[in-house]
C-alpha cells in the first residue's frame, strides 16, 4: 500500500508541475488594434459606407532623416590603451617629431593617457621629462635595467598641464611693448628631473658598455644616402 500511495503523490506532484509549466509558457497575446473603421455615409449620390482610417497621415514629410547622435559608452580617459610589445620600460627609443627629434631617450612607463614617458637623461642629451606618442618613437633593441629607478609619484598626466593664463585687456601704450612669457620650469619640475637623471646615470654607469652607452645618447641620430629605415635593425 505504501509504493502505490507515493506513485500516486508523484503522478499528482508530476500533473501539478505540468500545469504550471504550461501556463507560463503560455504567450499572452496582446489584443491588435485596428488601423481603420468603417464609416456610414449618407447621400444618395454616396456610397452606404466607406473605410477611413483611425490614424491620419501627416501633411509633411521630410526630404531627409534626421541624423541621431550615438553616445559613446565609455569616455575618452576610459578607453583601453594599447602598446607595441617592444616599448616597455628601460628600451632606449630614438625621438622622430618635436623639438627634440633625432635624441636618443629612455623609457621610463606608459602613462594612463597612453602616451610615453620619456627622458634624455637632461646631463647628457638636454631632453627633459616629457611625453610622446607611441607613433613617433623608434624601439631599440637596446634596454636598460631601470627595474630600482624609483619615479615620483606626482609624475603623471596631470603634472605635465601648463598653466595658461587669460588675457590681460591691453591697454592703449602697451600694443607694441608686450610680449609673450617664456616657459619656465617650476622648481619642483627641477627636482624631479636631477633625481630621474641621477639614477638613470647610475643604471648606465653600472652596465657593461657604458662608454658606448654614453656616446650612444650624446649623438644624434640620422640617416645618410641608401640608408633605409624599413631595412635597418636598430
Amino acid at each position: 500500500m505504501a509504493f502505490t500511495d507515493s506513485v500516486v503523490v508523484a503522478c499528482t506532484i508530476r500533473r501539478r508541475c505540468t500545469s504550471l509549466l504550461a501556463r507560463r509558457l503560455k504567450k499572452k497575446v496582446k489584443p491588435v488594434k485596428p488601423l481603420t473603421i468603417e464609416k456610414k455615409i449618407g447621400g444618395e449620390k454616396n456610397g452606404e459606407t466607406r473605410i477611413v482610417l483611425l490614424r491620419k497621415r501627416r501633411n509633411y514629410y521630410p526630404t531627409a532623416d534626421k541624423i541621431k547622435p550615438h553616445h559613446s559608452k565609455k569616455l575618452f580617459s576610459q578607453h583601453k590603451r594599447y602598446t607595441r610589445p617592444t616599448l616597455t620600460p628601460g628600451t632606449i627609443c630614438i625621438l622622430l617629431a618635436g623639438p627634440h627629434k633625432g635624441k636618443r631617450v629612455v623609457l621610463l612607463k606608459v602613462l594612463a593617457s597612453g602616451l610615453l614617458l620619456v627622458t634624455g637623461p637632461f646631463k647628457i642629451n638636454a631632453c627633459p621629462l616629457r611625453r610622446i606618442s607611441q607613433n613617433f618613437v623608434i624601439a631599440t633593441s637596446t634596454k636598460l635595467d631601470i627595474s630600482g629607478v624609483k619615479l615620483p609619484d606626482t609624475i603623471n598626466d596631470k603634472y605635465f598641464r601648463r598653466n595658461r593664463q587669460k588675457r590681460a585687456k591691453k591697454a592703449e601704450g602697451d600694443i607694441f611693448n608686450t610680449k609673450k612669457e617664456a616657459y619656465k620650469p617650476s622648481d619642483q619640475r627641477k627636482a624631479d628631473q636631477q633625481a630621474v637623471d641621477k639614477q638613470i646615470i647610475e643604471v648606465i654607469r653600472k652596465h657593461p658598455e657604458k662608454k658606448h652607452i654614453f656616446a650612444y645618447f650624446s649623438a644624434m641620430f640620422g640617416l645618410r644616402s641608401s640608408q633605409y629605415p624599413h631595412r635597418m635593425k636598430f
